[in-house]
């Protein structure tokens, strides 16, 4: 916030609601409700419902210590449950100015153009926003069960087509452009498990290269990859330390044109 950051990602989830009663608790102190753009997340699986959505809401907009939220994603989707069913519960958010725009996180696109058929047929508010990973590396393997990745060549072409907002989480790949991953080195499972392949590395390769020839870091040249595409992008992160921030933050003043960012991408030489 003191370097002018002023939007801030939440969810029912996180901290098991702990960290929207911190975050609540900073908003309040401060004052500066008025200051931020809220995202807030609920009806993650197994609750992932239109009832589950406004009681789960009820509760993080009383920790959040706000009466509405800027932006709402749906944290999961349920291929059990009609997508105009959704549209219609959010919509009933919308109208209690609870609410502003809504979205889906780990939607898949097809579900959400679903959604908005539907809202445009019944003359309602539709997706406004995705929020599903996005980076330079491509999620191997889901980071959690039910997350999806819009990364591949399809999927950003129809982000082209529709110009939808994609608000990427892990849009750093979770570190795998630091010096955290490297051939050979499997400390971090995890890390291994979602972004370890052939691709990636030749990807992150590319990365170093043009970073060297910028006087940057490669995390830089990562998080300028989501920044820069011809379709809205907010890249979410999430520092673990002050200098964490610091790092990331770098990559605003940092330029790709149009050349640079097919070379990055590529799958091979």
């Amino acid at each position: 916030f003191e370097l002018g950051g002023n939007c801030f990602d939440t969810a029912y989830v996180y901290g098991a609601g702990r960290y929207e009663t911190l975050f609540g608790q900073w908003l309040s102190l401060r004052n500066v409700r008025e200051d931020i753009v809220l995202i807030a997340k609920g009806a993650h699986t197994p609750h992932c419902n239109p009832e589950s959505l406004s009681r789960q809401l009820d509760e993080s907009l009383n920790r959040l210590q706000t009466n509405y939220a800027d932006v709402y994603f749906l944290h999961r989707d349920n291929l059990d449950i009609p997508a105009g069913e959704f549209v219609e519960a959010l919509n009933a958010e919308v109208r209690k100015g609870r609410i502003k725009i809504f979205g889906g996180s780990n939607w898949s696109l097809k579900r959400i153009a679903e959604a908005n058929a539907y809202a445009k047929a019944h003359d309602l508010q539709g997706f406004s926003a995705l929020s599903n990973n996005f980076s330079l590396a491509q999620m191997v393997d889901p980071v959690w069960n039910g997350c999806i990745h819009v990364s591949d060549t399809q999927s950003i072409e129809w982000l082209l087509k529709e110009q939808m907002p994609v608000f990427a989480w892990s849009s750093q790949a979770r570190g795998f452009f630091t010096d955290r991953s490297a051939l050979g080195k499997e400390e971090d499972s995890e890390l291994v498990r979602c972004w370890y392949s052939e691709d990636n590395f030749k990807r992150k390769a590319r990365a170093i290269e043009l970073a060297d020839k910028k006087g940057i870091s490669p995390i830089n040249i990562a998080l300028a990859y989501v920044l820069q595409q011809k379709f809205p992008t907010f890249a979410l992160i999430g520092p673990r330390v002050l200098s964490e921030t610091s790092s990331s933050l770098g990559g605003l003043n940092v330029k790709l044109n149009d050349e640079e960012l097919a070379w990055l991408s590529l799958a091979s030489d």
